[in-house]
């Protein structure tokens, strides 16, 4: 069975991490959650292509990108591998025993084809660091950045009500200088954890290589041991600011842990202090923070018998990447769907798109202000963002010209309803004639009349029936009726207002409610 192509975004991730970050195949597969395998397979194919820099010419759009590669194809060279558990026994067990030698007996038992002792020495050790041994990482100028979150909390009071609120507090260690971040924020939530890394980045002037954050949610979408899936806003933010994230697995402490050791200097150093400090908003401790966090930078290490701030002014500073020319802005990203209405719903409202693309998934970028709505890489509609929901907001250039053409019309919703019932059918023409356009009512009017398969066309026809009378008839109306059972209970009769017969100021009448 052959695999699925990737996308063309992944496609084009590869490349940047290959030639514009210089990164090993092996880090990028863990960084694009996918097999070292597979980014080999399409640098081949790139390199045959005579695709070796980044950015790539005006030439390469998605769709010629996407046909070249789908037409190249890659030369697969396999040997036979030797056993590697038999060649460590070998090794463990006799003294005299070397790998030239293991190597020269694996080559005579392949005469067909082999590999070199180079590689064959190179595959040994790859397997052997894949044992479960407990190793010394090394940690280059500049490369890495942990990032994680402290255990405890901080308590910050509501001035106003003397409420308690409990606030989360973000630390991160670069690897080489141990120099540290840290900051609260109101929760672990994907605003929250984006935009701790940008103020971290500002704080550091620069952008590290690699950032190591650990499987939370926010940051990863599917937690996985070996091929961990980013979050798709995540994945946007290491896009602006050229920058690799590399999960760590897990239940694998020991991949982070120089963020493990920063959050236990944080809460003993910082938040060990504060304890007994009272505060009243986010901002007043954050200031606190910031100022225990300048004297712990620059506290002399016993070790190192150098302060943090000094090492990376060193080390870690020279060898970041500069910030990006243009500002980060908190960019939501979701995949949606289009419904048959050729909307898309995000945050329980509704923005139209171009009717061809009814039933295609697309990717959402929401952003405080405008909604942007892209179909493989391409921008296929842009609203204003909208906090009202339930509502509609439609562009007439996205509306078909002829309805009568597309598979759902309010024709068939009016004869679908009328095979229920009179009562079902005014429903459903009220519900047409209160929208705009009448596209916007087709999820309402298909959610109504699928009712009909849960409960039955009867107890339906008597739920519409009762809605109508009472004015209560909203879907959501509908649906508690049935629920209730209310359809199967007499509708009391309305009694007669005997106070309309009088004129006063002071007397209203039962019309005045409505």
């Amino acid at each position: 069975m052959s695999t699925v192509p990737i996308t063309m975004k992944k496609l084009k991730d590869i490349l940047r991490l290959k030639y514009g970050q210089k990164l090993s195949h092996r880090q990028i597969a863990k960084s694009l959650s996918i097999s070292p395998s597979v980014v080999s397979r399409y640098c081949a194919r790139a390199a045959k292509m005579g695709i070796m820099d980044w950015p790539l010419d005006d030439t390469w759009d998605d769709v010629t990108l996407k046909n070249t590669f789908l037409k190249t194809k890659a030369p697969l060279k396999k040997h036979s591998l030797p056993n590697w558990q038999v060649v460590q026994d070998e090794l463990k067990t006799r003294k005299y025993m070397t790998l030239q030698l293991l190597w020269e007996e694996y080559a005579d038992s392949n005469p067909a084809g082999y590999y070199s002792y180079n590689h064959y020495c190179r595959m040994y050790r790859q397997w052997c660091s894949t044992l479960r041994l407990s190793m010394r990482q090394t940690h280059h100028a500049g490369e890495k950045l942990f990032v994680d979150y402290c255990g405890p909390t901080i308590a910050i009071v509501n001035p106003d009500t003397g409420e308690y609120r409990n606030a989360q507090v973000f630390v991160a260690v670069m690897g080489a200088s141990n120099y540290t971040y840290a900051e609260a924020t109101w929760s672990q939530k994907l605003e929250d954890w984006i935009m701790s890394h940008v103020r971290c980045f500002e704080f550091l002037g620069g952008v590290p290589e690699m950032v190591i954050p650990d499987n939370l949610k926010s940051g990863v979408h599917k937690s996985c041991r070996y091929e961990p899936d980013l979050n798709p806003t995540y994945h946007q933010l290491s896009a602006h600011y050229d920058t690799a994230i590399i999960p760590a697995r897990p239940y694998k402490p020991k991949d982070k842990s120089k963020a493990e050791v920063g959050v236990l200097i944080v809460e003993r150093w910082i938040m060990a202090r504060v304890r007994k400090e009272t505060f009243f908003s986010l901002k007043q401790l954050n200031q606190r923070i910031a100022e225990l966090l300048s004297w712990m930078n620059n506290k002399v290490m016993k070790q190192y018998n150098e302060s943090r701030i000094s090492l990376f002014q060193r080390i870690d500073k020279p060898a970041l990447k500069p910030l990006p020319d243009s500002v980060y802005q908190f960019t939501y990203v979701k995949n949606v769907r289009v419904n048959i209405d050729y909307h898309v719903e995000i945050e329980k409202h509704y923005y139209s798109v171009p009717y061809n693309l009814v039933k295609k998934q697309l990717e959402a970028l929401v952003t405080g202000q405008l909604i942007t709505l892209k179909f493989e890489g391409n921008t296929v509609a842009t609203h204003p963002r909208s906090y009202q929901a339930g509502r509609h907001t439609t562009q007439d250039v996205h509306m078909p010209q002829a309805h009568q053409k597309q598979q759902w019309s309010p024709a068939r919703f009016e004869s679908w309803a009328k095979s229920i019932g009179p009562n079902t059918l005014a429903l459903v023409q009220t519900h047409l004639a209160s929208r705009k356009h009448p596209e916007q009512a087709y999820r309402s009017c298909l959610g109504l009349l699928n009712l009909s398969s849960k409960y039955s066309k009867t107890r339906l026809e008597k739920a519409c029936e009762r809605g109508l009378i009472t004015g209560a008839n909203r879907l959501r109306n509908i649906i508690n009726i049935l629920q209730k059972g209310l359809d199967k209970t007499p509708i009391l009769e309305q009694q007669p207002d005997l106070l309309s017969e009088i004129e006063h100021q002071n007397i209203r009448g039962n019309d005045y409610y409505h």
